[in-house]
């Protein structure tokens, strides 16, 4: 979480390149994959992903719907520092990024959490957001009610508070103080009328063209943050809006980054809803492999190689 928000707080202050999201399309199998590069200036820090999103391979192929490799360059010559798994980092720092945004963006007093999803993501929700919230319930729902029970369990074992199943998405919804949603759809699954004054929504699965989770009149309603502007109004919660006129770019309110750096502020009222658009950026890869990788070196874990 400290070196995602220290990423977040780079790119406030234009110290980062990071061009866009590259994208190819598997239609055929429904999947994508996705080449993302940055450099974090001031922490010589420098990288590229390469991440895959196939939702049909838990079923299909018994392989995880997200895998990523990372690679490390160093800034001075161009040489690769580390090549490493990325998809544990991806988990960790989208985790990260939805604590951060709910540092600055919920009630200070949010005890709820709403998780609509119980695939992998959700767990690093939780785990991550118990860091900055004070829970003492979760609700969690998924189509699959076995996911559902899997995910209690497994929880049941890291927490000290309730986590309970919900039945229905509404039921996750109301009366939840924080949402997280983390699913693939293609059509909003949380209506505007479930959403409480004063709820934050950390949106983390819409992340491609034409995905969306949200009703566009929660969007109407509340004030939007994104991760990064151009990425989001091509790829996140606010895309498919956006491109039938129902927002507009002056909707939103600003990116993570200005919020972090202090150049606006979070929530400034107790009974405003807040969205996070979450997308996922390089940066937040590469300073989270990055401090994997000086880690590792202290540790002396790892194996060298002469490519």
């Amino acid at each position: 979480m400290n070196a995602v928000e220290e990423a977040f707080k780079e790119k406030g202050f234009g110290r980062v390149q990071m061009p866009p999201k590259l994208y190819l399309y598997y239609r055929r199998y429904g999947g994508d994959l996705r080449v993302m590069p940055s450099y974090l200036e001031s922490l010589e820090a420098s990288g590229v992903k390469v991440v895959n999103v196939h939702p049909h391979n838990p079923k299909l192929h018994g392989l995880p719907t997200v895998m990523a490799v990372m690679i490390l360059v160093n800034p001075r010559t161009g040489e690769p520092y580390a090549i490493m798994d990325g998809t544990l980092i991806t988990a960790y720092r989208t985790g990260a990024a939805a604590a951060v945004a709910t540092k600055y963006l919920a009630r200070r007093d949010s005890s709820i959490l709403g998780l609509v999803g119980a695939g992998v993501q959700s767990r690093f929700q939780l785990i991550s957001l118990r860091e900055v919230v004070d829970l003492n319930l979760v609700k969690v729902y998924d189509a699959d009610e076995s996911k559902v029970r899997r995910f209690i369990e497994e929880m049941d074992k890291l927490v000290d508070f309730q986590v309970q199943s919900s039945k229905s998405v509404e039921e996750c919804v109301s009366r939840s103080d924080i949402v997280c949603t983390t699913t693939p759809v293609r059509a909003p699954l949380v209506m505007c009328e479930w959403v409480q004054e004063g709820t934050h929504i950390n949106a983390i699965g819409a992340d491609a063209p034409g995905k969306q989770e949200l009703d566009p009149d929660i969007l109407r309603r509340a004030k939007i943050v994104v991760d990064d502007l151009e990425q989001a109004r091509h790829s996140g919660e606010i895309n498919v809006p956006l491109s039938r006129g129902l927002i507009s770019l002056q909707d939103v309110y600003g990116e993570l980054s200005e919020i972090v750096c202090g150049f606006k502020k979070g929530r400034v009222e107790e009974g405003e809803v807040t969205v996070f658009d979450s997308t996922g950026l390089s940066i937040q890869d590469v300073a989270t492999a990055f401090a994997a990788y000086e880690l590792a070196l202290k540790k002396n874990v790892g194996i060298h190689v002469e490519l």
